[in-house]
């Protein structure tokens, strides 16, 4: 059974840094594509970044590009979101998400399983 855990979320003033962290288990870590979700406060959830399996291909949502990065690491089976720059309107619940295979998609339908998500609150 697929698992993913996140962790590293907190508070963090503006212009700060973050960076989240999401175990996997329970299937071959490098077959498939990771991806990070955020929901902020009454909108809907929405892409954040994706990876591919082999870490060639990398992709990010306009609001957090040039800020966030994404990495995994296929030995330890943990994805990563390194969080700079932090801003107020980042403020959300960061979910971890795997695809059903090695590619992804920006659309919130499209991951197979989800985490319980982590909380991220920057406050001004």
């Amino acid at each position: 059974q697929v698992q993913l855990e996140e962790s590293g979320g907190g508070l963090v003033q503006a212009g700060g840094s973050l960076r989240l962290s999401c175990a996997a288990s329970g299937s071959t870590f490098s077959n498939y594509a990771m991806g990070w979700f955020r929901q902020a406060p009454g909108k809907g959830r929405e892409f954040v970044a994706a990876i591919s399996g082999t870490s060639i291909s990398t992709a990010y949502g306009d609001d957090v590009r040039g800020r966030f990065t994404i990495s995994r690491d296929n030995v330890k089976n943990l994805a990563y979101l390194q969080m700079n720059g932090l801003k107020p309107e980042d403020t959300a619940v960061y979910y971890c998400a795997r695809f059903h295979d090695s590619t992804w998609s920006l659309s919130v339908n499209s991951p197979e399983y989800w985490g319980q998500g982590t909380q991220v609150t920057v406050s001004s």
